[in-house]
């Protein structure tokens, strides 16, 4: 997708607007895919809570994907873009035992991290089987907030915890079908997921009815240009060697899944918003855009350095600005970032914006979401409409005084 391209989006359908490209999107899964084409049952599950418009759902299913959820919502949404209960995983964390129990009446696959859930599950429903998400205290991901197999994370069941796990399995007699993991977001060191796979096929040779191992997911994609990302071309070659190992001791072949979100959407993303003025201080420029961390809460969030683009003026000097929302508090995209010369009305894009973006959009200081637009065959699709006033009221209650 050219600036010409997105120039001609904004124009049509205004900003803020996100646009994902679905030859992107395609790429990113056919790079999997040839990774792990030495394991003879590759599962790829999309993590909904990453981008969970239903359109790119029905497209990622398209391509041959299922998906994993991790709330009763994203499995109705998956449900009625179409896609077959078998290819649906629930990977729920803190949840109540009526909200599993919900969730395993339309049939989809279970993942269950708390013993004590597993217990209560085990003990209404042993003919029903669940996978078991293991943590492997292994310290992963490139952020505190993301990182989530470490010792203290509320994340899965300990593998320091594995006697009783199988204690309880045995007293529900509940069959387990898989074994999970996911460490964290943003790992780049491949030998510390192959540390923590190890840890995986440890737990899983504890169990014998086993028809697949998730390895979850989290690798890592450039936000800006020279940036490092995730070797997976490495890593599928590496892990594959020992996972078909692994597949010979047990006796069978298992499926080998993953649930990736941000590798799939991530770089597909462009986020276009319109620069409403400049203005100086003593010692900053200041980029003032139409959105803000309601939109786009990353690099308030997490801290993520998202590549910025003026692709209004994408050959001109570059100048230090420093690019900040309309928000009533700090909201701020970026500091003394390098940018082609900003004027006002230019149009400036924000790269990755496909994963974790529009979906923790808010509509915060009551702004409007923006629209979702989806690139395919070399045609702008509108996915989502611009929210306008009707909807920000639809669900209050006007009272009378």
């Amino acid at each position: 997708m050219k600036n010409k391209d997105l120039i001609s989006i904004a124009k049509k359908f205004g900003t803020p607007t996100y646009i994902y490209d679905a030859e992107k999107i395609k790429k990113q899964y056919d790079r999997l895919i040839n990774s792990f084409k030495s394991v003879k049952n590759l599962k790829i599950n999309y993590a909904v809570k990453a981008l969970s418009n239903i359109s790119i759902l029905k497209y990622i299913n398209k391509l041959g994907a299922g998906i994993d959820t991790v709330s009763i919502q994203e499995v109705m949404i998956g449900i009625k873009s179409g896609i077959p209960v078998d290819k649906i995983i629930y990977t729920p964390n803190g949840v109540s035992i009526e909200e599993i129990q919900r969730v395993a009446k339309m049939g989809v696959n279970i993942n269950i991290d708390n013993l004590n859930i597993l217990e209560q599950f085990g003990s209404s429903n042993p003919e029903i089987p669940v996978c078991i998400r293991i943590n492997p205290h292994v310290m992963a991901g490139g952020n505190s907030k993301i990182s989530v197999g470490h010792i203290d994370s509320k994340f899965g069941i300990s593998i320091h915890q594995i006697p009783l796990l199988l204690r309880i399995v045995k007293n529900t007699n509940i069959k387990v079908n898989g074994i999970h993991m996911h460490t964290g977001s943003d790992i780049l060191d491949i030998e510390v997921f192959i540390h923590a796979a190890e840890i995986l096929f440890q737990t899983a040779s504890k169990f014998k009815d086993l028809e697949f191992i998730d390895f979850g997911s989290g690798f890592k994609v450039p936000y800006y240009p020279g940036d490092n990302e995730t070797n997976i071309e490495e890593l599928g070659d590496k892990l594959s060697k020992r996972f078909n190992e692994f597949c010979k001791s047990y006796g069978r072949d298992l499926i080998l899944a993953f649930e990736p979100g941000k590798f799939l959407v991530s770089e597909a993303g462009n986020f276009l918003c319109s620069v409403n003025s400049i203005k100086q201080t003593t010692s900053t420029v200041f980029a003032q855009v139409d959105t803000g961390f309601n939109h786009f809460v990353r690099p308030m969030m997490y801290g993520s350095n998202h590549h910025i683009e003026n692709i209004s003026n994408p050959s001109d000097s570059e100048r230090f600005y420093s690019v900040v929302g309309y928000i009533c508090e700090t909201d701020t995209f970026a500091t003394n970032k390098r940018i082609s010369k900003i004027y006002e009305g230019n149009i400036l894009n924000f790269k990755n914006a496909g994963a974790y973006c529009f979906s923790m959009a808010s509509n915060y200081n009551s702004r409007f979401k923006p629209s979702e637009i989806l690139f395919y065959n070399n045609k702008a699709v509108e996915i989502r409409k611009r929210e306008n006033i009707d909807d920000l009221l639809k669900n209050q209650i006007e009272l009378e005084f």
